[in-house]
């Protein structure tokens, strides 16, 4: 049977935030939009996310009382981005932040709640905020989505307890505090109680939290808009037509269908966490392309950069770090499959430290995890393994959990069991059981100590900075990231490099047009998220600075296609192919 032919405004090729808000913002203004994703559910790797956006100068933040000084947000992206400032899109960011946040939570059921406490990671950069620009998506009810509920791309399972989705900040808070105070027990018995039910009732949890709630909030504002979301459908090909990209091929129920455009198409296929090819390019510490673990979809191999390059686009390969780093450890599932678990703050609380193989210290362990893991390639140069152990005492463990170990009262047989969690009796067990040099180890930790009790870490100055201390505990003094590790037996996790993004895109201006390494436009494409170039030039200023710009980018992209009366002269664009072909993206 021949190609069915269809035709839209827009195409968007993905289901995260970034193709979402361009959708939802496009068809708000009346284009015909279709949504398309290859993976058989929805949310891409924003279900997987903490749910964090980083936008500075809105709404939110002032009716807090927070008022940034004027410029501060573009005088700390250009300390952040150094070398690869992007003057015109970092402006667009900024402009457009505040209106995009203003119309998803004006106009649809896209809501966020902001803690003013929360701080940039380097706070005390140039233009850099105690609080004010890092807010998360507000828990939402799954049953809004009705039937859909079922193809909303699940959690990350080790960032779950018993399968349900934790909220950061409060909800955290009082999990961590459930034996210690009746407040926080019967919120916790309370939160248990409704995920059970639920499950017994839906066959999940339906408070969805994190990336989960942002992502069915958005499919909830795309459903209300009626806008068609094709899943287990891959993009095999963009469509020109003399200087311009009219459309893609998609294959739907296993058959290829032409769509095409009268606008344009939206790349927002989620970056190249799982191309094992273009890692090995980027990655410095994966030299073969399989030296790094992602907590990533497995499906987000790298389609929108292939297809953006089979038209000319340019992936940048200069960029300094080609993808959010995050410290990993890898877990085993009942099942037996692997599980990656990203390290977000567990490093930070008073009495961890963490050691390179050669039993030493390397960094503040409370930095933000993109910082963690520069400084960690760095202290492992030259050695065979880019890797490092996550230290704790017992009393640590169980007050804090450690990685996938849950605190008290959850057991951490089964850890110990499969290897994820090493044990000693002694420091000197320990150092033998995870091999490091134990007189290494046992200077580290006695220094360490040593500091703990003045409450000044000498060596790297765990807890000297505002995002520190935020990720610390409050309650312990003088220093909320420093406690003795000196209460037997000891532990250890196994960390390793992963991502939770990559950065590396496609070189896109200020309207998201895809572009030339001769920086021409790329008529009629258009990429957001993380198949665009980050904004933020490979360093990783604060909580959300992925979907932060992802929200307002794909809202950017969403108002240029709507405004757009005509597609640009031929004289103002390039020449990509012939006439009628099809451009493959592999």
């Amino acid at each position: 049977m021949g190609k069915q032919e269809t035709e839209y405004d827009v195409l968007v090729v993905g289901t995260g935030a970034s193709g979402m808000s361009a959708a939802v913002t496009a068809a708000y203004q009346g284009l015909k939009v279709l949504v398309v994703d290859k993976a058989p559910v929805f949310g891409g790797t924003t279900a997987r996310s903490g749910g964090w956006l980083w936008i500075p100068g809105t709404k939110l933040a002032k009716a807090q009382g927070i008022n940034e000084a004027p410029g501060a947000a573009r005088a700390y992206l250009e300390h952040e981005a150094t070398t690869h400032f992007d003057a015109a899109r970092v402006d667009a960011f900024i402009e457009n932040g505040p209106k995009a946040f203003d119309f998803f939570t004006e106009n649809t059921c896209v809501q966020f709640d902001m803690p003013p406490e929360f701080p940039d990671y380097h706070a005390e950069a140039p233009g850099g905020q105690p609080g004010g620009r890092s807010m998360v998506t507000r828990p939402f009810d799954g049953r809004e989505l009705g039937g859909r509920i079922a193809q909303l791309a699940p959690p990350v399972p080790e960032l779950t307890v018993f399968g349900m989705m934790l909220g950061s900040g409060k909800e955290l808070w009082h999990f961590l505090r459930a034996f210690k105070s009746f407040e926080s027990f019967w919120y916790v018995a309370k939160r248990f109680g409704g995920h059970l039910l639920d499950v017994v009732r839906y066959g999940r949890g339906m408070t969805l939290t994190n990336g989960n709630a942002l992502a069915g909030r958005l499919a909830k504002a795309a459903m209300e808009l009626n806008v068609p979301v094709w899943l287990n459908s891959p993009v095999k090909s963009l469509i020109v037509e003399g200087d311009a990209v009219v459309g893609a091929t998609v294959v739907q129920d296993g058959k290829p269908r032409e769509i095409r455009v009268r606008r344009g198409v939206v790349l927002a296929c989620g970056g190249f966490p799982y191309d094992v090819e273009r890692r090995k390019q980027l990655f410095p510490h994966a030299p073969t392309g399989h030296e790094h673990f992602t907590p990533s979809p497995a499906l987000n191999t790298g389609d929108g950069l292939r297809l953006g390059e089979s038209v000319g686009g340019w992936v940048d390969p200069t960029i300094p770090n080609a993808a959010a780093w995050c410290p990993t450890s890898v877990t085993k599932r009942k099942d037996g499959s692997e599980g990656v678990m990203p390290h977000f703050i567990d490093r930070a609380k008073p009495g961890a430290i963490a050691v390179t193989p050669k039993g030493r210290r390397f960094t503040n362990e409370a930095l933000s995890y993109h910082d963690f893991i520069q400084d960690l390639v760095k202290a492992c140069k030259g050695m065979p393994e880019v890797t490092c152990w996550l230290i704790c005492d017992h009393k640590h463990l169980r007050e804090y959990g450690l990685g996938a170990v849950a605190p008290f009262p959850l057991p951490i047989g089964k850890h110990l069991k499969n290897g994820y969690l090493k044990k000693g009796n002694s420091l000197q067990e320990l150092a033998k059981a995870i091999g490091v040099p134990y007189p290494a180890l046992q200077e580290e930790v006695e220094s360490f100590n040593r500091d703990a009790a003045k409450g000044v870490d000498t060596k790297f100055g765990k807890g000297s900075t505002a995002y520190n201390r935020f990720q610390g505990d409050s309650l312990v003094t003088p220093n909320p990231c420093m406690a003795p590790v000196r209460q037997g037996p000891f532990y250890a996790i196994k960390i390793v490099v992963g991502e939770i993004g990559t950065f590396a895109g496609l070189l896109t201006d200020d309207s998201c047009q895809v572009l030339t390494q001769a920086r021409q436009p790329v008529k009629g494409l258009y990429a957001v998220g993380n198949d665009a170039a980050s904004i933020m030039g490979g360093n990783y200023p604060g909580a959300g600075i992925t979907l932060g710009p992802a929200l307002t980018f794909g809202y950017i992209v969403g108002n240029a296609l709507a405004k757009q009366t005509k597609r640009p002269a031929a004289a103002d664009v390039v020449q990509l192919v012939a006439p009628r072909q099809r451009v493959h993206a592999a």
